[in-house]
């Protein structure tokens, strides 16, 4: 009997054993899943960022990482996002996505709004529709809205500035920023940015020579239009000081482009000088109403630090190296003229 009775626990043993052994598989598979779920890889290749506009909800969050194939698994995805809160707390950015980053990962920089910084370059731009159009390229703000605050007086009155010279704010250089920047938080940046650049040193140097910081931005957008070459940009500041201290006309041609509205223009010609602007120095004493261009930092530099010389003239070199002739009289400046336009001639640029 007590054989027969320790057979009969030792099956018993082995069937609680056999049964713990596949509740303890099947807890392992499932907290397996629930990590893999987690911690597992999820994030795939098939896009570089995850761009958040906005006023964007957890569904429009999920249908772009849905639409994009940005994980593997979404539903897997949504269901650790519900798990982990993150409906609740969407916020906008630029987010740099890395192949094989988890759910866990993913999901906590979103709530963190942990976004990459935005590198923001930009050179000198003529034409605000154009200026406007690439900054929508690189951060949330569309080109429209920036266009319509440049053409806003009672909004960029408050910073000092009107429609003609609200170009002078912008300083070409690089910037850093956050993509979901809107067109408002740009331009005070911008003007923050102002701020820093027009230290205490180049107010004083502006002062010196009679101008304000916008009117240096002024003149600095003629300099560089003018000037191929960063090394000829002090001369030319020189001469048109000497020009606008004496009340003589800028005639800049570059102005008269500017006032054509036609930056086709390579040969300014007597039509084109009829142009009736405000920004046709031409026709106009003193300095253009505000840039024509966004001057460069050399530039404005260039005229706080104007070379002192006597020149009055200047024409283009015939050989088209990009640099200038000066001259200090007027019979000096029709010779540098003539043997230009026969070059001009010579290469058949009739306009």
């Amino acid at each position: 009997m007590s054989d027969q009775k320790s057979g009969r626990l030792s099956q018993k043993w082995k069937v609680i054993i056999a049964l713990a052994a596949v509740v303890l598989l099947a807890l392992g598979v499932t907290l397996f899943n629930y990590y893999m779920k987690f911690f597992g890889p999820s994030v795939t290749d098939n896009a570089e960022y995850l761009y958040i506009r906005t006023g964007s909800t957890f569904d429009d969050v999920y249908k772009s990482i849905e639409g994009q194939e940005m994980v593997k698994n979404p539903e897997v995805f949504k269901w650790a996002a519900e798990k982990m809160g993150y409906p609740a707390v969407v916020k906008p950015g630029k987010y740099k996505l890395k192949q094989g980053m988890s759910n866990r990962n993913f999901i906590n920089m979103l709530k963190a709004g942990n976004q990459e910084p935005v590198e923001l370059r930009f050179k000198s731009y003529r034409i605000k529709e154009d200026f406007a159009k690439y900054i929508s390229s690189q951060l949330e703000a569309d080109s429209s809205s920036l266009v319509r605050l440049l053409d806003s007086t009672a909004y960029i009155s408050k910073y000092g500035f009107n429609k003609d010279n609200v170009y002078a704010v912008f300083i070409p250089n690089s910037y850093e920023m956050y993509w979901n920047t809107s067109a408002e938080k740009f331009f005070n940046k911008m003007y923050e940015e102002y701020q820093k650049f027009w230290t205490p040193a180049r107010k004083s140097k502006a002062e010196a020579i009679g101008l304000t910081p916008v009117q240096v931005s002024s003149l600095a957008a003629v300099v560089d239009a003018e000037a191929l070459y960063d090394a000829e940009m002090p001369t030319i500041a020189g001469l048109y000081m000497n020009r606008y201290k004496k009340g003589i006309k800028l005639q800049a041609d570059p102005t008269v482009i500017y006032a054509n509205k036609d930056f086709t223009i390579r040969r300014v010609l007597n039509k084109h000088l009829l142009k009736d602007s405000p920004y046709n120095t031409y026709i106009y004493k003193g300095l253009p109403p505000g840039p024509i261009m966004m001057p460069s930092i050399n530039a404005i530099d260039a005229v706080l630090n104007y070379k002192k010389h006597n020149f009055i003239y200047m024409c283009a070199k015939e050989d088209f190296s990009g640099y200038h002739n000066f001259a200090v009289t007027q019979a000096e400046h029709q010779a540098n003229a003539r043997r230009f336009q026969q070059a001009l001639n010579e290469r058949n640029i009739k306009k």
